[in-house]
């Protein structure tokens, strides 16, 4: 497909020329993946918290820190991005989220790896790898079909969980560092893959190379992530917080790959996180995997939406502002009429909704989760209490806000029980509607 490749290198000048290690080190307002200037607003959701930093009850008297989730788009290679005001040592050596509490993922999980398994080959003598592996969500499903793995993760507390389910786990953060040093040892890999990682990278050109130089030389690359296009479409501002530093769509993927000697040789449009890419590469010389006609075929619905363009950007941030709106003309309109309102789920992506709309404890007054490790604690800055899932049974409210919208019909089927009492769903994203 040498016309696409031609196509998407000439939009970008220089940057596939550039090597990594002089773009390495982008700091302040420049790009992190080309280093060009951060001039163009995407959208400005004001000041929020870590979405991942969950205070105990001892807590609560201390302040938080707060930073501008102010998002820029690139004018040259289109990649938006959030300035990176935090470390990911930071944030991610000791982290809240636990990939295996949903049980729709896992299932989407265990087909990936029946898939990626049949696609490939794979077998008793392949070598798969995952970088940001969790607890062993996925990983575990490839040790099932006797396919031997490594997760690498570098939240402590994570991985424990994963090598107690029998998953290898190295806690570490990964780059070009630890992938030469596997490959030293012999662990290169024919499958190496990444879900939601992408976008929770700050040194995006040291992690890329990393991917291709732990590759065999016939190894197959997939990597999972929101998709930018969707996210638009469908007002999905609250995917956007600190512990993603960029968003993707594929014709930026495409660019920051290539730059790395990579090749993009097939794609998939995912339902999952709000609409998700499954990007399938493999080393640029590698001639064994044909490029497929998916690949073009989104190149053109992305440039037809105007992506490929930096007028294309312009209009999300009133589409989010008018999602705000209904969203809390609603909570206001209970609240007036005297109407119980919990939340059920306590993702990363409530701290940015809860944050940008301005909605505390007096118009949600709890969420749950099903996760041990946030029940009795609080939401981040707004210090909405989050309970055991049993506490709507309890309270009876008359209204659950779905804060993980991603997974409402799986909680709208755990939760069903609410119709008893007339209880009824809200899910907040593009728009807040009632079910």
């Amino acid at each position: 497909m040498p016309e696409v490749t031609t196509t998407v290198l000439d939009q970008m000048t220089t940057s596939a020329a550039l090597s990594a290690e002089h773009l390495r080190g982008s700091v302040g307002k420049a790009c992190r993946f080309c280093g060009a200037a951060l001039q163009r607003t995407f959208v400005d959701l004001g000041m929020s918290p870590l979405c991942e930093t969950y205070p105990s009850s001892a807590d609560l008297n201390h302040g938080e820190v707060y930073y501008p989730l102010h998002v820029y788009v690139c004018e040259k290679c289109f990649l938006v991005q959030l300035e990176e005001y935090e470390s990911a040592e930071k944030i991610f050596s000791d982290y809240a989220y636990f990939s295996s509490y949903s049980d729709s993922w896992l299932k989407h999980c265990d087909n990936y790896c029946d898939k990626m398994t049949k696609r490939f080959g794979l077998g008793s003598q392949s070598f798969a790898v995952e970088v940001a592996s969790n607890d062993g969500y996925l990983l575990q499903y490839f040790v099932q079909r006797d396919v031997p793995v490594l997760g690498i993760e570098p939240a402590a507390n994570v991985a424990k969980v994963a090598v107690e389910k029998g998953v290898p786990t190295l806690v570490q953060f990964f780059g070009t560092q630890l992938a030469k040093q596997l490959v030293a040892e012999g662990r290169a890999a024919d499958l190496v893959l990444g879900n939601n990682v992408l976008a929770q990278v700050p040194d995006l050109n040291d992690f890329v190379e990393g991917l291709k130089i732990l590759l065999k030389p016939q190894g197959a690359l997939t990597l999972e992530f929101p998709h930018l296009l969707r996210l638009i479409e469908h007002n999905e501002f609250d995917t956007i917080y600190h512990e993603h530093f960029s968003y993707f769509s594929l014709l930026t993927t495409l660019r920051i790959l290539e730059a790395h000697g990579l090749k993009v040789f097939d794609v998939e449009e995912l339902s999952t996180h709000g609409g998700s890419l499954r990007v399938y590469a493999c080393r640029a010389e590698d001639r064994t995997h044909q490029v497929e006609p998916t690949v073009m075929e989104l190149i053109a619905t992305e440039e037809r939406a105007g992506l490929a363009s930096a007028a294309g950007y312009e209009s999300f941030a009133q589409q989010v502002k008018e999602t705000k709106i209904a969203l809390v003309d609603f909570l206001l309109t209970a609240a007036r009429h005297g109407k119980s309102v919990a939340g059920y789920g306590a993702p990363g992506k409530s701290a940015t909704l809860l944050h940008y709309c301005g909605i505390g404890k007096d118009l949600i007054e709890y969420t749950v989760d099903r996760s041990p490790y946030k029940q009795g604690r609080f939401l981040p800055g707004t210090h909405i209490p989050i309970h055991h899932p049993d506490r709507i049974r309890e309270t009876k409210p008359d209204y659950v806000v779905i804060l993980p919208w991603n997974l409402k019909n799986e909680i709208m089927e755990q939760l069903q029980y609410i119709r008893e009492w007339g209880g009824k769903f809200v899910v907040p994203i593009p728009k807040a509607a009632i079910y």
